[in-house]
């Protein structure tokens, strides 16, 4: 099982690999060591975060999003172009030729596991097992307690928990 992730202290990323068989997580930044917790692994299944002590964990793509996003915002300046030009056939076949392209990504692309507040992803066979799909109110209670935490940081203190 692979992972990546942000170091607690400086915020560096880091990957690591065969993570069920190590103690603790280095940074390659900063030198700095995070203790895996003791019930990470339940029965060869991740149960909880590695990094962070969340249990809350969710199942994604494995693709950069930003690379998404650029996929469809150039579908449609594209399309807009052949719309300005008054190319209807080429407007649509920009169009859904992006469609297409954005579901054969989605049924190709494999899956992982990422940490809702720490953004951990873990990647392998059968890390998915056990957990479910994104969930908007599990994140929004994340990102509000992060924002706690960066408001309450003493000023010039960096908070990298995100």
């Amino acid at each position: 099982m692979k992972i990546t992730y942000a170091c607690p202290r400086c915020g560096a990323t880091n990957a690591a690999e065969a993570i069920e068989s190590r103690s603790s997580l280095g940074c390659a930044a900063c030198g700095g060591a995070v203790a895996i917790p003791a019930g990470f692994l339940d029965a060869g299944r991740i149960c909880r975060c590695a990094v962070c002590p969340s249990r809350d964990l969710f199942v994604r793509k494995d693709f950069p999003q930003r690379l998404g996003i650029a996929i469809v915002v150039a579908g449609f300046a594209a399309s807009c172009v052949a719309w300005g030009m008054r190319e209807l056939v080429w407007t649509f076949a920009i169009l859904f030729a992006t469609a297409a392209l954005d579901v054969a990504l989605y049924l190709f692309m494999p899956e992982c596991l990422t940490c809702y507040r720490c953004a951990a992803r873990y990647r392998g066979a059968g890390v998915t097992e056990r957990h479910g799909p994104f969930d908007l109110e599990t994140h929004e209670r994340h990102r509000q307690a992060n924002a706690r935490l960066r408001d309450a940081a003493p000023a010039g203190t960096a908070v990298t928990n995100r």
